[in-house]
């Protein structure tokens, strides 16, 4: 690991020191405290993943992991709302180049903020396209500098259509505006992660140029780094860094609470001393260590692909997409095991294992980590397994 890494590291362990009494603060602002975004603003959060060219870390890929796990380790809506942030930033380096500098002529530190779903419309006018959209989702919006939409690329009110063809789906691409140009609307009250402040985005009959638009399918990156030659495949990976980070802290928190001598109601021993919860805490981190070493594992294949420029293909971006489903997967399955060896006092709002607990199930229902993928990863599966000869 560089010694960037290194440090990164030893500041964020420094900033967890105070996170505990602000659990609550976070919660009910249902967003990060502009303090909180200085200080990851300080350590280089935001522009771990820019290049270095425009004065960014560009981090390997393995390192930016770390520093994710690190961060949803210590609250889940710091590491989501990181998590979102530093995959918005290589998403940027598909922009033109024009647009990628107008983005971070000011600062590396430029937040972006994201919203995945193809929720506007983008009319063909003169002078570039007439866009209208609510958006969900769009974590770290109230921090952000700049915001990204997907919009349904349209022309005499018809669905143009996608790259392969008249019979594809329709054209989707990518837009970026400075955020003072969109409408934050107050929709972000929910179970878990509410200090990610993911509200929807608007924009309403809005002419944008054509230089602010961008291809995710076949766009290519205006830089040469592996970092930018991967994007989408990438992004799973950052998924599975959040969950693993949190499923470790909720793993953290059972502990510290055993180790307060708490004993619960009618337990002939303290939970410390119980062989059963030892059993089972025994079990929940065999499980944690194995949702780590396949995170380990699948990040560094992925960096070692991407170096060598040999990842770029649907078939392993789905392999991606599932690791990331089986480890939130996994991960859930670790914070509820916890949540419920916490007992009682765990459904208290002062017990970060019920924080933990809502925030891991949200982060769950995130597309990039929903099992509904399992599906696309088993059909190409029997794709594969269909001979030449069939016409299959």
């Amino acid at each position: 690991m560089t010694d960037t890494a290194t440090r990164m590291l030893d500041s964020i362990r420094k900033l967890a020191l105070d996170l505990p009494s602000r659990a609550a603060e976070i919660e009910a602002a249902r967003r990060m405290p502009p303090d909180l975004v200085d200080k990851l603003k300080s350590i280089g959060v935001y522009r771990m993943f820019v290049p270095r060219s425009h004065g960014g870390l560009e981090l390997e890929l393995p390192e930016g992991v770390k520093v994710i796990a690190e961060l949803s380790k210590m609250e889940g809506s710091l590491g989501w709302a990181a998590m979102i942030a530093s995959g918005s930033a290589m998403i940027a380096s598909l922009m033109p180049m024009e647009t990628y500098n107008q983005v971070y002529e000011t600062s590396p530190d430029t937040i972006l903020s994201s919203s995945s779903q193809p929720a506007g419309t983008a009319e063909a006018v003169p002078g570039g396209w007439r866009v209208s959209g609510r958006w969900p989702f769009a974590s770290g919006c109230q921090q952000a500098d700049w915001m990204l939409g997907f919009c349904i690329m349209m022309k005499d009110g018809k669905p143009l259509p996608g790259h392969t063809g008249h019979d594809a789906p329709p054209l989707v691409r990518g837009l970026v505006l400075p955020a003072a140009e969109w409408r934050i609307e107050d929709t972000w009250h929910v179970a878990g992660l509410k200090g990610s402040g993911s509200h929807h985005i608007a924009l309403t009959d809005k002419v944008v140029a054509e230089t602010n638009f961008f291809d995710i399918e076949d766009a290519v990156p205006c830089f040469p780094g592996p970092l930018y030659q991967t994007v989408r495949e990438t992004i799973p990976v950052l998924h599975s860094a959040f969950s693993a980070g949190m499923a470790e802290g909720a793993v953290n928190e059972l502990i510290e609470l055993a180790n307060t001598g708490r004993r619960q109601f009618r337990a002939p021993t303290s939970m410390r001393d119980s062989e059963m919860f030892q059993g089972e805490l025994g079990r929940v981190e065999a499980d944690l260590l194995a949702a780590q070493a396949f995170l380990e594992v699948q990040a560094a294949n992925h960096w070692r692909q991407a170096l060598t420029g040999t990842i770029g293909n649907g078939a392993l971006r789905m392999r991606n997409t599932q690791n990331a489903v089986w480890t939130a997967a996994t991960c859930v399955r670790i914070v509820d095991a916890c949540f419920a060896l916490g007992g009682g006092s765990a459904v208290y709002e002062t017990s970060p294992l019920q924080r933990r607990l809502r925030d891991m199930h949200v982060g769950a229902q995130h597309a990039a980590a929903q099992q509904r993928n399992y599906a696309a990863i088993g059909k190409l599966r029997l794709d594969e397994r269909i001979p030449e000869s069939s016409g299959g």
